[in-house]
């Protein structure tokens, strides 16, 4: 499926553990579409209670469970369980099923090779929610930073027919809670007379209450 920058993405997750968990709610809050593969019925069960996405109990590597995902109306796999192997099998199969953005988390340092097969690499642990965010969604809007709590500093470009392309911040009034810091280039902070240029980017903090609101002013 092929994937443009201004449209909500359809992501599938293959492992519900702490990486797989923080990247459905990040991809969530955004308000893309999320469907979480997890084989441990009890994770399951908690991820279903989370209301996040839609949630498939079973192992993503099995070719049966995979396609119960439906990766053909998907635009991205993200592979994202502790295994490195069943990662990189995941991604193989969805590629082999459909036409797919594939990302895939790893263990040990990157390997070199992988980029060959793949289209995104999660590594490290650290930061493996907001890397793994950051390969699916590719342009539109990137994670620099989750300071905890309910702030997060993000990169966005301005969409062309966002509401507020080539308008003020004066004239765009972005809701309370959220702060255009600094064009991506660093050249000036934001103030009043910042006009957001379509096509530019620029470094926004943003509270979790009002992202939607400030993505839909910014994004479309």
């Amino acid at each position: 499926m092929s994937q443009s920058i201004q449209e909500d993405l359809r992501v599938i997750i293959a492992g519900g553990g702490t990486v797989g968990l923080r990247t459905a709610e990040l991809l969530a809050d955004r308000g893309h579409s999320v469907v979480i593969v997890e084989p441990d019925s009890k994770r399951a069960d908690r991820l279903s209670d989370e209301y996040i996405g839609t949630v498939i109990e079973g192992d993503a590597a099995r070719p049966s469970i995979l396609r119960q995902a439906q990766p053909d109306r998907s635009d991205v796999v993200a592979a994202l369980t502790d295994d490195e192997a069943t990662n990189f099998a995941i991604c193989m199969a969805a590629q082999r099923m459909a036409d797919i953005r594939a990302v895939m988390r790893i263990s040990e340092g990157e390997d070199d090779l992988y980029g060959e097969y793949v289209d995104g690499v999660v590594f490290p642990e650290s930061l493996g929610a907001r890397a793994a965010v950051n390969e699916i969604i590719v342009e539109g809007v990137r994670t620099l930073e989750d300071i905890g709590g309910n702030v997060e500093v993000v990169e966005v470009e301005i969409a062309d027919d966002a509401p507020a392309a080539g308008k003020t911040l004066e004239e765009v009034r972005l809701p309370r809670g959220s702060l255009i810091v600094v064009d991506a280039e660093g050249n000036r902070l934001g103030g009043p007379e910042t006009v957001l240029e379509p096509g530019n980017r620029y470094v926004v903090a943003v509270e979790s209450d009002v992202m939607d609101e400030v993505m839909n002013l910014l994004r479309g």
